[in-house]
């Protein structure tokens, strides 16, 4: 069969990822600190809603670009919440928000347009680029600065190829939440250099310093941005596999003429959830906020406490992105390690970029029973 196969993936290999998970399966008491699906059930109502529905008919096909209703909801509250207005043909459910990423680059990229992003970053941009025939340009960041961004180090990247400029905020790995510093060097940038700006906004209740703010507010470059965003992380429905993207309407029209051949349209009972969940967001949310809250301080005051390990407090999402330079391990063999030792399942910092060496990735997914136990070992051992 290795024949038939496409000459880009001959030689694919096993991820880091991948192979350490496998690892993990030789213990029956391992602790999954790796995985960013959280833990809590998706809250009872919006599965009630669904099934309602789902016994009421909505089980067919839907409008390519979502139900109207839905997307009318997500209109609604979007002004409600951030004072910026879309018209129908502006937004596009999607299944899952690395669908509408995957949308954005296929309708956007031609072959070697080059796209930057912040390193460390989210380990699919790079795939979904080079899927697309983008060049992925990495910008790094640095946790001396808090992962912050630097106009120079932004500027001296960009070439006439450049199209775009992801950002994912707050951010997956880092827990960065972007100030509006950064957003200002973004804006700059976009308007000089004539790009387009991709916001990955999909943990934006989880911010910790600050309510999240996002970068389409800015009026000047609201024609520039393309807003990713999912049901995924703020409400708990991973499962249901359902995003959307808020952009121009000559980019909607490309991306659903493209989805066409590819799922044609979103679930519909992930549809009717989505719509319960978002009009009776305040109440759903008010759980999650609070239970990840807790969880990034406790563990953010434990791992402080351990003489190998250190950790800048995050400012968003439900990662820590925790240092493990004074060990001289590299993240890899610090996982692979860590397992054997603690039965603790992470991630190696360097498969989000070369600027993750030294860092492996927390994931607070578990109930707080489980990541006492968790630091518990370590501070045994």
């Amino acid at each position: 069969m290795k024949k038939f196969i496409s000459e880009k993936f001959q030689n694919i290999e096993l991820s880091s990822m991948l192979e350490t998970n496998e690892l993990a399966k030789s213990f029956s008491d391992t602790i999954n600190l790796s995985i960013g699906d959280p833990d809590l059930i998706t809250n009872k109502a919006v599965i009630d809603a669904a099934y309602h529905d789902m016994l009421n008919g909505h089980t067919h096909y839907t409008n390519p670009l979502g139900y109207e209703e839905l997307r009318q909801a997500i209109i609604d509250d979007y002004e409600q919440e951030y004072h910026v207005k879309f018209n129908m043909n502006e937004v596009m459910v999607t299944t899952s928000a690395t669908h509408a990423m995957f949308l954005v680059l296929k309708a956007l990229l031609n072959k070697g347009d080059e796209v930057i992003v912040f390193d460390p970053y989210f380990s699919s941009y790079s795939q979904q680029v080079d899927l697309n025939e983008g060049k992925l340009v990495v910008v790094r960041t640095y946790e001396e600065n808090e992962y912050q961004l630097v106009l120079n180090d932004i500027e001296s990247k960009i070439t006439s190829k450049t199209k775009a400029i992801i950002i994912n905020n707050p951010a997956n790995p880092t827990g960065v939440h972007y100030n509006k510093n950064s957003y200002d060097i973004l804006k700059a940038l976009a308007i000089k250099y004539d790009l387009l700006i991709i916001a990955d906004d999909i943990y934006t209740i989880l911010t910790y310093d600050s309510s999240f703010t996002p970068i389409n507010t800015y009026k000047e470059i609201q024609d520039r941005v393309i807003t990713v965003r999912t049901f995924s992380k703020d409400y708990c429905m991973t499962g249901f596999r359902l995003g959307y993207v808020l952009a121009n309407e000559e980019l909607i029209k490309v991306m659903n003429i493209i989805n066409e051949g590819v799922v044609y349209s979103p679930p519909s009972v992930s549809q009717r959830a989505a719509l319960y969940a978002l009009k009776h967001k305040k109440e759903i949310q008010k759980e999650i906020i609070k239970t990840f809250k807790e969880r990034i301080d406790y563990a953010y005051e434990r791992i402080n406490k351990i003489d190998f390990l250190s950790v800048k407090k995050p400012k968003g999402s439900f990662y820590l992105f925790v240092n493990i330079k004074k060990t001289n391990m590299t993240s890899k063999e610090f996982c692979k390690w860590f397992l054997q030792k603690y039965h603790i399942l992470v991630l190696p910092g360097n498969i989000f970029g070369e600027g993750g060496e030294g860092y492996i990735r927390m994931s607070l997914t578990i109930e707080m029973d489980k990541l006492k136990e968790a630091f518990d070992r370590i501070e045994k051992k």
